[in-house]
């Protein structure tokens, strides 16, 4: 590139108060040493993006704007979700920068890998650079048991991501232009950005310890976000409904000769258990394929509607 790029790095912001103080300033020391060697534009910012928190998350992103006018700041009317208000602030950013990067204000994602993100970027031309996690170690087994089989279900079910990365990467300014073209409403970024199929590279880090505040991601959201992921991206589950079923056709049919042969010979008997726990199996299977059906219906619902995903009450700029 002729010219440093003007990097934005898009925060999204939710109960943050504690940790904003703190990661504001690591980012801007990350930006002035891009900035020092020439590897990124002085022009580069901050954007925190305030997902309509209940704390003061608003008032802090002000306070920073006011100690460097680098540190910028929208706010959402409403609480939508940690991919719709990533969504906002990277639109928001979409022509005021050559690449944004995208990462968590806690700090578990190492900050260092900016630095080697923009550098391929700056050198080697990929325009989507994603934030891989190195390994799991600091997880407990059952965080890491459960993330795993979060990515192996994914990829069972057809859903393309990238195995141990979140939502923390690079993309370039063409790469956001062509996300834009995505107008669903159910997100599921780590599926979508995938799709846009441009050059693409892979940075590894260790992560690390929240640096103040609490997850905002437990197990019941996080089960949550895996089936949006799974819905959103795969008719899969419903060919499974029609697998089970077209199975048991086939033993209910193999059930109806055997007592049909039986009857005609005299040995039928009479077995409660037997049909209970049938009815109560039965019964099970088509609650659960109700649900899938239903769970896809609901996002058509959702998405015939075309309803804003978010609206965007404040700026600071």
């Amino acid at each position: 590139m002729s010219q440093p790029p003007v990097i934005a790095i898009v925060v999204p912001c939710y109960n943050e108060e504690e940790a904003l103080p703190i990661t504001a300033p690591k980012m801007l020391e990350i930006l002035d040493s891009m900035a020092a060697t020439g590897l990124a534009s002085p022009d580069s910012y901050i954007l925190c993006c305030n997902d309509g928190s209940k704390d003061r998350t608003w008032e802090t992103i002000g306070r920073l704007h006011a100690m460097d006018s680098r540190i910028k700041g929208i706010s959402l009317a409403h609480n939508r979700g940690h991919q719709k208000v990533l969504l906002a602030g990277l639109m928001t950013v979409c022509d005021r920068c050559d690449a944004a990067i995208s990462i968590d204000a806690d700090l578990q994602d190492d900050p260092m890998a900016i630095v080697r993100m923009v550098e391929l970027f700056v050198n080697e031309g990929d325009e989507i650079v994603y934030g891989v996690r190195s390994s799991r170690a600091t997880d407990s087994w059952f965080k890491r048991t459960s993330a795993h089989a979060f990515y192996n279900m994914q990829r069972k079910m057809g859903v393309e991501t990238v195995f141990d990365h979140a939502d923390y990467r690079l993309m370039s300014n063409n790469a956001l232009r062509l996300l834009a073209e995505y107008g669903e409403s159910n997100l599921f970024l780590r599926g979508i950005v995938p799709h846009i199929g441009l050059k693409t590279g892979i940075v590894t880090y260790q992560r690390a310890e929240r640096v103040a505040g609490e997850s905002k991601y437990p197990l019941s959201k996080m089960l949550s976000f895996s089936i949006d992921g799974i819905t959103s991206f795969s008719a899969k589950p419903m060919r499974m409904i029609f697998l089970i079923g077209t199975i048991l056709l086939v033993l209910d049919i193999a059930v109806a000769i055997w007592v049909l042969i039986a009857h005609f010979c005299g040995r039928t008997m009479s077995g409660w258990s037997s049909l209970m726990l049938s009815v109560w199996f039965l019964g099970s299977l088509i609650l659960i394929g109700m649900g899938i059906i239903g769970e896809y219906i609901g996002k058509i619902y959702i998405e015939v509607k075309h309803r804003p995903r978010y609206a965007i009450s404040k700026t600071i700029w």
